[in-house]
């Protein structure tokens, strides 16, 4: 339990210190939503007509925004600042952890040698799972031309199911190794090496922590997008801020569960010296 909720524990205790890494992302990953797109697939679902256009069902399922150059913005502006503060909190937590306690000093440093690993991963994230948006699209554009529309039902949520899973697959094989990067110094291909072989062992915890966080944001969208559009962005906004920091909080807790590293944050051995 604590691989999957370990995270949120930490997060909910630490809310005002987590906050200033989390907020700015969370503004711009709430604009990447395409409101109108995500609207329309899921009236036309709940309405008995899903078919949509592929077009239309990859603006409802993607990361980037291509409805307009305004949304572009906000994509370029989204992995910018996620990545930027990605590399913050990241620092921020594994210092909480490793001393103990809550502290800037000495931050800027250990952020700066995770810039580029940073940006790099956070990349591959949107890869993955923009990807993953246009493979689940084009399947679902072909399931759509079955005239059966109960089977089209069927088929469409085993495709979402199973891009899913393959998303989420190769997500987690990526996932600890920001952490190992940044806790043991080793070179990008050792850390990627070593994390792997630590998160074998959760994996399959790590996938349910990660499908779990998943099927809260398909479902919150979903049912508010049947709503104004400022309240689709207000919830989304609050929705992108527990999720985004608590991907990378997650990082660390999994890492430092998996590596077996005291976490100073807990026991406080630090107040016996």
């Amino acid at each position: 339990m604590r691989i999957v909720f370990g995270n949120w524990k930490y997060l909910f205790k630490n809310f005002w210190y987590v906050l200033v890494c989390g907020l700015v992302p969370a503004i711009f990953l709430a604009l990447t939503f395409d409101y109108t797109a995500i609207a329309g697939f899921v009236h036309g679902v709940f309405n008995g007509n899903p078919r949509t256009g592929f077009l239309e069902m990859l603006r409802a399922f993607a990361l980037v925004r291509i409805d307009s150059a305004l949304g572009g913005i906000y994509t370029v502006f989204a992995y910018i600042v996620s990545s930027l503060f990605a590399a913050l909190m990241l620092s921020l937590v594994e210092k909480h952890m490793r001393i103990g306690k809550r502290t800037f000093s000495g931050v800027g440093t250990e952020m700066k040698n995770l810039l580029l690993p940073v940006f790099l991963i956070v990349f591959l994230f949107y890869a993955l799972g923009e990807l993953a948006a246009i493979i689940l699209a084009a399947l679902l554009f072909a399931i759509f031309s079955i005239s059966s529309t109960a089977l089209v039902y069927i088929l469409a949520a085993l495709a979402f199911l199973f891009v899913v899973f393959i998303f989420l697959y190769a997500f987690e094989a990526f996932y600890l190794w920001l952490p190992c990067l940044q806790i043991t110094g080793f070179r990008p291909y050792h850390a990627f090496l070593y994390s792997y072989r630590l998160s074998i062992g959760v994996r399959w915890k790590l996938i349910a922590a990660h499908a779990l966080s998943l099927v809260v944001l398909v479902v919150a969208l979903g049912g508010i997008s049947f709503l104004p559009e400022i309240v689709f962005r207000a919830v989304a906004l609050v929705l992108t801020l527990f999720l985004y920091s608590g991907l990378f909080i997650r990082m660390e807790t999994v890492y430092f569960e998996t590596d077996k590293l005291d976490r100073e944050d807990v026991i406080k051995s630090y107040k016996d010296l």
